[in-house]
């Protein structure tokens, strides 16, 4: 099992992680990732945070299609892969409707089909065998109509290399499926390693050498109770608070795994305002299948089902202030 270190985007202000980052990359962590919603783009921590590191991956879980054309992600990923000497991961996904129309002003419908051209044109200007023309249902190089004077442009800097990683946040069956396709890596939001069945249709054709790279929220505190409220402040706001009542991919992920009544609950109470009870009510079941939480024999224990998963990389998640226990925790289990 590999690890790696989950930042995040910015809350409320600004924040530098690079001390946990640094910690982890001495613990002999593989990888720091960033993300983005519509506050702190991913890029911009990450360039930071690998001005300051030396050999600790730098991936984005992820970078918002809606945010970048094609091109765009692929000039910024050639930049900051030479900038940090090869260490960069392009780890991409569509977000949700609420955010691709609401804040970039882009159409959702057909996400799949987005992701699949994005890859597809992606990885052809990154060749750079000539100059691109490309002609799909959603990214056209050159631009179908317009001024009508646009010509096919090749990338002007040679990429340090061609073939970047490109993994992909997907919570659908369908969308992990085309992502073991497409991709080199699959960044599950929400897993469960007790619940392997969810996705075992989707994961049956694995190529060697793909990744699934899981965030897993990881609390190290002998008060169980408080460990776990962290994690349900955070479930509560995904499984209500994220999309629109009538489409919450987090929800619907989570309704398959089996809660979906607690999920009608919280989505009850989070609506009417009563947000502490809303809190309370996401059941400790689910916690204690997302994340590990507790007392550290209690961690080491229950870390035999992730070893036991198809997962091959945790990113660590901790949901504390201090970081170091929760890193040292699990390097010390896993490492």
């Amino acid at each position: 099992m590999k690890l790696g270190l989950m930042v995040g985007y910015w809350m409320m202000g600004p924040e530098d992680p690079i001390e946990r980052v640094l910690i982890a990359e001495d613990l002999g962590y593989e990888s720091v990732w960033t993300a983005e919603a519509y506050g702190s783009d991913a890029i911009s921590p990450l360039c930071w945070l690998g001005a300051r590191t030396k050999r600790i991956k730098l991936g984005t879980s992820v970078m918002q299609l809606s945010a970048r054309s094609p091109a765009m992600a692929a000039m910024t990923a050639m930049t900051i892969d030479h900038l940090s000497g090869g260490r960069f991961i392009l780890g991409i996904g569509v977000s949700g409707p609420q955010v691709v129309e609401g804040w970039y002003g882009q159409p959702f419908p057909r996400p799949m089909e987005r992701t699949r051209e994005f890859v597809s044109l992606f990885r052809e200007i990154m060749r750079r065998e000539g100059p691109v023309e490309f002609e799909g249902n959603h990214f056209q190089l050159p631009l179908d109509g317009g001024a009508g004077l646009g010509k096919p442009l090749k990338l002007i800097t040679k990429p340090l290399r061609s073939e970047i990683p490109i993994y992909i946040g997907a919570e659908g069956p369908k969308n992990v499926k085309q992502t073991t396709e497409i991709a080199d890596g699959w960044l599950p939001l929400f897993y469960s390693p007790y619940r392997n069945d969810i996705y075992a249709d989707s994961l049956s054709e694995l190529r060697p050498g793909f990744d699934i790279a899981a965030t897993v929220n990881v609390v190290v505190n002998d008060d169980l109770e408080a460990a776990r409220l962290p994690v349900k402040w955070m479930l509560s706001f995904y499984m209500a608070g994220m999309g629109t009542r009538k489409q919450n991919f987090h929800a619907n992920l989570l309704e398959r795994m089996g809660f979906g009544d607690a999920i009608s609950k919280v989505d009850e109470l989070f609506w009417a305002g009563k947000r502490e009870e809303a809190i309370a009510a996401v059941p400790d079941e689910i916690v204690d299948e997302l994340a590990l939480v507790g007392p550290v024999e209690r961690i080491k224990e229950r870390a035999q089902a992730w070893r036991d998963s198809p997962v091959t990389t945790i990113l660590v998640a901790p949901s504390s202030p201090d970081a170091r226990p929760v890193l040292e925790t699990m390097a010390d289990i896993f490492l």
